[in-house]
């Protein structure tokens, strides 16, 4: 009666990429074998009891039991890097993995890790044989130590990262003795806080890539003779004319009680400058679009109305809290003392009445384009 062996199948991989085991034990791998792995629990075990790699080891030898009491025949081995770097040591293992495959004829494998660093050559094993199974061993008295230490060096290998999250916090550290000497904890933690928000700001809402690519932009709009980088500029300027006269209409120094009513100061001098300012830059787009297409769509053509109708808004609630706190005189018109809740009424009508023009207005001349556009078609 002729024997033949079983056929193994299923390969239970101890991955060790760091190569804690050759460095500590002296043994080479790849490491085949329920005896040969157990001795080298064993010799490992003795030579450094506090290598987490043991209960990587240890856990592989579980696993390769547990599937022969399922009446399996599995084959246990440890693997690991080398090569002096990360792409050395995960080629060291892919070669191991191969000689692995060919020599038992392995369809799948239970990949055994014990930090994230093992995880990252998953996908080296799973490009050479079918992954089942991976089984982290997490040491409860380390609490995965192993694996915060490398994810912290990882993060201090990522460039973006440190300069994102370490130098304003380098700097908000540098700082804060400065501030400390010359004003108040209150001010300094308040300025200083400002400071890193206004940071975290810049990059979360990414506006060092909007500035990386303002120039291009600009060069671009140059050379391209578009009438809105004009009127980009012009708008600017009466943005700033608007934030000056609004400044300048602050009648009382600044105070936690007159914030509110500063605030509102400021807003109702700004607001014609600042709708002035989005008006004249709505109109230069409305002409690009205009000498782009020789035709107009309605949001261009709502821009305009919707900045003034919106203005006209702005300004009347602010009016209408201004003269209620007595700052704003109350207008006259023949001899009638016009209320606060009259003007507040007005000024959204005129409001109302404005965007509501601005539509008809883009309908009439969207409809007008498409009869024109039909007749040269017909």
């Amino acid at each position: 009666m002729v024997h033949q062996n079983r056929h193994v199948n299923t390969l239970v991989l101890c991955v060790d990429r760091s190569d804690d085991v050759g460095r500590v034990s002296g043994f080479e791998t790849p490491i085949v074998g329920w005896e040969a792995v157990q001795s080298l629990a064993i010799e490992l075990g003795l030579a450094d009891p506090e290598d987490s790699s043991i209960n990587c080891i240890l856990e592989a030898l579980r696993v390769t039991q547990t599937l022969q009491e399922n009446n399996a025949d599995p084959t246990v081995a440890v693997v690991s890097g080398g090569g002096g770097s990360l792409v050395g040591a995960d080629r060291s293992l892919a070669t191991q993995l191969d000689t692995l495959v060919d020599a038992h004829d392995a369809d799948s494998a239970i990949v055994v890790i014990d930090s994230a660093n093992d995880e990252q050559v998953i996908p080296v094993i799973e490009s050479r044989i079918r992954v089942d199974s991976v089984d982290r061993v997490v040491v409860r008295q380390a609490h995965d130590i192993q694996s915060t230490y490398y994810l912290i060096k990882q993060f201090l290998a990522d460039e973006e990262l440190r300069t994102t999250v370490l130098v304003p916090l380098g700097a908000t550290l540098l700082f804060l003795p400065i501030l400390l000497t010359r004003f108040s904890p209150t001010i300094a933690l308040a300025g200083l806080t400002a400071l890193l928000g206004a940071v975290l700001l810049y990059k979360g809402l990414a506006i060092d890539q909007y500035l990386e690519q303002a120039p291009e932009r600009i060069q671009t709009a140059l050379y391209s003779g578009r009438v809105s980088v004009v009127t980009y500029a012009v708008g600017a300027g009466l943005a700033l004319v608007g934030i000056f006269l609004g400044a300048l209409a602050i009648s009382t120094p600044v105070s936690a009680d007159s914030i509110i009513v500063q605030s509102v100061q400021f807003v109702y001098s700004a607001i014609p400058w600042l709708a002035l300012a989005a008006l004249t830059i709505s109109a230069g787009r409305l002409l690009d679009e205009f000498i782009e297409s020789e035709r107009i769509t309605a949001p261009y053509l709502n821009l305009p109305f919707g900045v003034i109708a919106l203005g006209f808004v702005v300004r009347g609630f602010a009016g209408w809290f201004l003269q209620r706190e007595a700052i704003l005189a109350t207008p006259e018109l023949f001899d009638y003392t016009i209320t606060p809740q009259q003007r507040l009424a007005t000024f959204i009508i005129i409001g109302i009445i404005i965007s509501i023009v601005g539509v008809r207005v883009a309908a009439s001349v969207n409809n007008q384009s498409d009869d024109d556009l039909t007749q040269h078609w017909c």
